[in-house]
């Protein structure tokens, strides 16, 4: 059985595209060669900047034959029934056989094809696999036709097995498919022949080229912490920028530098963010300081001065780069200095967030309002949090994040620390975007939680105000993200937060802006609405702010539009964001080892506004439903449940008062009658005090008795006074434990 080996040899393949372009190599050859009849024992997909290699091993050496057999039209249909048949076969009418089918004679096709050699195959499949190859972007040269990703220089195609190499009969666009390849550009350019995989790769290796990026990547890794250790440093790790760099290099050499003492006292964020974005640096930090004193540039090649010069060259455009970040840094300072954060703050106003949602600034106003209510829920004082709402977004007029985006909120607590700002109030500036997906930091300091909650709940409240919600796997404003983001924080320090309550209240801040522009557009400007309603313009403000204003102004204005009934949906969009609330939940939850079915039986219940309330009461059931006692009750109320809808479908009445113990007949059931007593007595204090766990274990005392009762007793007895005792009786069960959750809901 043969092995396979392609390479694709170009110009430089954009590391970002690397990954995507081994998976997608691998995969369109390995289903085209198995779809034509191939199998093969296995394959790996390996890249460098200059080419695209495929290994596939174990390949059968051709296809099996193929006998097929078509029925076709019967011998009585049409001539152009029987011409279509033909064609779809590819056989001549004197090919077809009759035969007997059902209740007359048909034509039948009998196709047989014969066993293919893999290296035809091979050349069949690689030739549409490098045409529709799907690169992100891709370009034409010269005078064909091909597009690659950067102009193709040539394809390596060969067969090997025991007796020998073969090479793929096989050409596209005027590159014809050969047993050569070359090494490094610089360091070993001729071209050389291979005879296999394991020849290949040696080769490769004696030619300065490592083949595999994740190997590129451990001696990149390797050799930077041992550089930065010998000059008593530390590498920070970047796992992307490593993945990133090992995709620009074939042969990487490791080269350690110095900062300028110049730049040392810029912000450790800054001078690893200008090195990793402009030059592909790594940041190398003292230990002691936490300063970043040092950098690792990885070459491409074995420079005779031991790489003197090309560490001269990249420190003089670092400087350069790190002159321009400093002059953003003291130019930021100085801004700082002569305005505060406030000031800096003013150009939001020019700045839109959204043309349906106002300016950044429109923005932070509603969230130092919302903040400065919600900051009691989070623990934190109400003047700090509106305080550090109204400069969460300064920084982003601010020079530096101009240049570097990523920094926001970052400078933003550098430059409140400067401005005088402190008790949290800068470190919210950053934790307030947190947490940015499932892995990162969630905030515990109070005030950043707070400006946290009202920045997400504001985002949320706005898009929905405005319709704009996710549909299928479109996000684009990471509406999802901002909801987990809500429930992490919530979570993270147990928040009582009514979600209810706090998205109407942003709802309305939104409707409320709309509404005036409503009002705007139809009066020219709100003095001269207030004029034509006959209010005064502090009567029209307090109107509108009420969502039973609607109809007031309505009735005084008719000309004002239906459409503009904006606090209707100040009561609607609470309710269905809380239903994307719980959706994100469930994914929460389910991840945390929580069944769906358990979540949905506490969702069921009131409160479920209260995410912390929510989960607490989850996570007791779930361990309720752990245990043997938990199990068997679900029995139990299950057959409860079952037993009494029944009984009242059919009697067409409600068992839901009346049980009395003077109508027992038997132990068991004057047995029951205790111990429902005692477990209400138990129950509803715990419920009371939010003790779930401490609920359900008087609830599991219910198994033994109810167990009993059910053995021992016919609920549907012949005396209808018993029978009516008994179904009232098993209301009773009913309503004790669907007062701790749904169980309805529970499955099995």
């Amino acid at each position: 059985m043969p092995d396979l080996l392609i390479e694709l040899f170009s110009e430089e393949i954009p590391a970002r595209m690397q990954a995507k372009a081994r998976a997608d190599l691998k995969k369109l050859v390995t289903d085209g060669l198995v779809e034509a009849g191939l199998t093969y024992a296995g394959a790996h997909a390996l890249s460098t900047p200059r080419r695209l290699t495929l290994a596939v091993e174990g390949l059968t050496a051709e296809s099996k034959p193929v006998r097929e057999e078509r029925k076709g039209p019967a011998t009585t249909a049409p001539e152009k029934a029987v011409e279509g048949f033909l064609r779809a076969t590819g056989l001549a009418m004197d090919q077809l056989e009759v035969r007997d089918a059902g209740k007359g004679q048909a034509y039948f096709a009998v196709i047989e094809k014969p066993g293919r050699k893999a290296a035809e195959i091979v050349a069949d499949v690689l030739g549409p696999t490098i045409r529709d190859f799907p690169w992100p972007k891709s370009m034409r040269w010269g005078a064909g036709s091909l597009r690659w990703v950067r102009p193709l220089h040539s394809i390596l195609c060969i067969l090997s097995d025991e007796a020998g190499a073969e090479t793929v009969p096989f050409e596209i666009d005027g590159i014809r498919a050969g047993s050569t390849t070359r090494g490094h550009r610089f360091l070993a350019p001729k071209a050389f022949s291979v005879t296999s995989f394991e020849d290949y790769a040696a080769k490769l290796k004696r030619a300065k080229v490592m083949l595999d990026a994740e190997e590129r990547a451990e001696h990149i890794w390797h050799d930077a912490t041992n550089a930065a250790f010998a000059a008593g440093l530390e590498v920070v790790e970047d796992r992307g920028l490593l993945t990133e760099v090992a995709g620009l290099v074939e042969w990487p050499v490791v080269l350690m530098g110095r900062i300028g003492e110049e730049f040392l006292d810029l912000p450790p964020e800054v001078l690893q963010t200008s090195m990793k974005e402009h030059q592909k640096f790594f940041s190398a930090r003292n230990p002691k300081t936490g300063r970043i004193e040092g950098f690792v540039t990885v070459a491409n090649t074995e420079a005779a001065d031991d790489g003197a010069t090309i560490l001269k060259g990249n420190q003089k455009v670092l400087s350069a780069r790190l002159s321009d970040a400093k002059f953003f840094w003291e130019n930021d300072l100085r801004t700082v200095a002569q305005v505060g954060m406030k000031g800096m703050a003013e150009g939001l106003a020019n700045v839109t967030f959204h043309n349906k949602l106002g300016s950044q600034m429109d923005r932070v106003q509603r969230i130092a309002a919302l903040a400065q209510e919600i900051a009691p829920l989070a623990g934190a004082k109400p003047d700090l949090a509106a305080e550090a709402a109204e400069i969460c977004k300064a920084d982003l007029q601010s020079a530096m994040v101009g240049e570097f985006p990523e920094l926001q909120g970052i400078m933003g607590t550098y430059y409140a620390r400067a401005a005088g700002h402190d008790d949290g109030v800068p470190e919210a500036c950053h934790e307030h975007y947190q947490p940015l997906g499932p892995s990162d930091a969630v905030p515990t300091a109070p005030v950043s939680v707070a400006v946290a909650l009202a920045d997400k709940i504001d985002t949320l409240t706005g898009f929905w105000a405005i319709d704009e919600k996710p549909t299928g796997s479109k996000d684009p404003f990471a509406l999802r993200r901002a909801a987990l983001g809500v429930i992490r924080l919530v979570l993270a320090e147990g928040t009582r937060l009514n979600l209810n309550l706090w998205t109407k209240v942003s709802a309305v801040q939104h409707l409320t802006r709309v509404w005036n522009l409503v009002l705007k557009k139809e009066f020219g400007d709100l003095l001269e609405a207030a004029a034509t309603l006959g209010v005064s313009l502090d009567e029209l403000n307090e109107l509108v702010k009420s969502a039973s204003s609607v109809d007031i102004v309505m009735e005084k204005h008719a000309a004002v539009d239906s459409n503009v009934r904006l606090f209707e949906r100040a009561e609607a969009i609470p309710h269905d964001l809380l239903a994307f609330f719980h959706d994100r939940l469930k994914v929460h939850l389910r991840d945390e080892g929580i069944r769906h079915d358990v979540i949905d039986a506490c969702l069921a219940m009131p409160g479920n506004d209260d995410l912390t309330l929510l989960v607490k009461r989850a996570e007791a059931l779930s361990a309720f439903l752990k245990t043997d006692d938990g199990e068997n009750l679900i029995l139990g109320f299950k057959r409860t449940n079952n037993i009494l809808t029944q009984a009242e479908e059919k009697d067409g009445v409600e068992y839901s008062f009346g049980a009395d113990p003077k109508f027992a007949e038997d132990q068991t059931e004057r047995t029951l009658f205790a111990a429902l007593d005692a477990a209400e007595a138990a129950i509803d204090p715990a419920m009371e005090a939010e003790e779930f766990g401490r609920a359900m274990s008087a609830m599991a005392a219910l198994r033994a008795p109810i167990d009993a009762f059910f053995d021992t007793v016919q609920i549907n007895t012949d005396n209808e006074i018993v029978r009516r005792n008994r179904l009232n009786l098993l209301s009773r069960i009913r309503t004790i434990c669907l007062s701790v959750a749904d169980l309805t809901k529970i499955e099995g």
